[in-house]
């Protein structure tokens, strides 16, 4: 299995006697020797590779694949051949967990396995729609091809998760820094106020009051306070993971959040869109197709539905018919698809989908931080002035009496 599979670092030389070194991953000593002489090295050295002293490597991270086909499309398209083509892209790859995980597929296809064979043992990076394609392409003859397809799909959809996250990356950061500056103004800054404040020998205003009970609150339970949001943020991760339940319940508020429910929404319709057309456009029959986009959807309802969708395909129902049956896909969508199936165009139809609603996207979440940047400002302005004039109000006072 690849999972047993270690690397070595070895050392010999080509046919021509000149040196070379490099990386090999094989289950066993034997047999990273035997793969170097079958390409012609001779072998010097080979030993297991050191483990880093410190810290663990990068991640892998989607966008790495989504670079890796690109330009795995790039080196077929101008000829290159396929092992020497991982050869180069490897070199390129500053991840070294990415260059292992290149140079491992590069020996199982240089062994003679497909190259769709090869990234199925790697599920965690190459997903069903990823390989079914790859193995289109093989079948067919048309790998450079399928291999552009690909990397055009997953760039598409790394797009459209940086859009998204754009979208909540800023309220989020603003938040935890006015969380973080309000628990700093209320264990240390109105302490001092409140020292301050016992000297008065008069009545203090009643918000001044309340600022001081909530600080002494938090100077005196701040660990468990911190302990507490950690765990929940924990315990949230932790449900949405194993809980189908709990999960599909917070993909389901997710669509009806105001403003953030239609940014989902319009993803969810791109993203449908863009995978049916790249599989349909691949040759991949529908049906299969309907079910790896199901995979791919993102969100529990719009999964749910996509495999009924499939269902009604299954028994004779035209793709029109049976994404309308669901009723949660927009007028837009019904019609692409309608005419597609009429002109024979079905991939082409909802590529111009995909690109309609990515474009919304896009629009959707620059006029989300447009929007939110004042209401934010406003927000941390009353929560951080507000914890100011509880402090100063009681000198205003005191100087107004004098």
């Amino acid at each position: 299995m690849a999972a047993t599979n270690t690397i070595f670092v070895w050392k010999g030389t080509d046919k021509q006697r000149r040196n070379m070194q490099g990386e090999i991953v094989a289950s066993s000593l034997a047999i990273a020797k035997a793969q170097l002489r079958k390409q012609g090295v001779a072998v010097k050295s080979v030993k297991k590779k050191p483990k880093p002293l410190f810290g663990s490597a990068k991640k892998i991270k989607p966008v790495d694949i989504a670079i890796f086909s690109r330009q795995m499309a790039t080196m077929m398209k101008a000829g290159v051949p396929l092992v020497q083509s991982f050869d180069i892209v490897s070199e390129g790859v500053e991840n070294e967990s990415m260059r292992d995980l290149v140079t491992t597929i590069k020996n199982d296809v240089a062994a003679g396995g497909g190259l769709a064979n090869a990234f199925e043992k790697h599920p965690k990076y190459f997903d069903d729609l990823f390989c079914s394609l790859v193995a289109a392409g093989e079948n067919s003859g048309t790998l450079e091809t399928m291999l552009d397809r690909v990397a055009t799909y997953k760039e598409k959809t790394e797009q459209l998760k940086a859009k998204i996250k754009k979208a909540l990356t800023y309220p989020i950061a603003v938040v935890v820094v006015a969380i973080i500056v309000t628990g700093i103004l209320l264990v240390k800054v109105v302490p001092t106020f409140a020292e301050t404040f016992r000297g008065f020998g008069a009545d203090l205003p009643g918000f001044t009051l309340f600022v001081l009970g909530i600080s002494e609150v938090v100077q005196k339970w701040w660990l468990a306070i911190l302990i507490g949001i950690m765990a929940s943020l924990t315990a949230f991760a932790q449900a949405r993971r194993r809980s189908k339940r709990f999960s599909d319940w917070i993909d389901a508020l997710s669509l009806k959040l105001p403003i953030i429910g239609g940014i989902v929404h319009d993803a969810v319709i791109a993203r449908f869109s863009r995978t049916l057309s790249t599989t349909f456009a691949a040759g991949v029959p529908l049906v299969e197709a309907l079910d790896s986009t199901a995979g791919a959807a993102g969100n529990a309802i719009y999964s749910n539905g996509i495999r009924r969708i499939r269902d009604d395909v299954t028994s004779g129902t035209s793709l029109y018919a049976a994404i309308r049956s669901t009723g949660l896909f927009p007028t837009l969508l019904l019609q692409m698809t309608s005419i597609g199936e009429e002109s024979g165009s079905l991939d082409e139809m909802l590529g111009k989908v995909a690109d309609q609603y990515e474009q919304q996207v896009d629009d959707a979440v620059d006029n989300m931080s447009a929007l939110m940047e004042p209401i934010i400002m406003s927000v941390l302005g009353v929560l951080i002035g507000g914890l100011m004039i509880a402090m100063y109000l009681p000198i205003f006072m005191l100087g107004s009496v004098v």
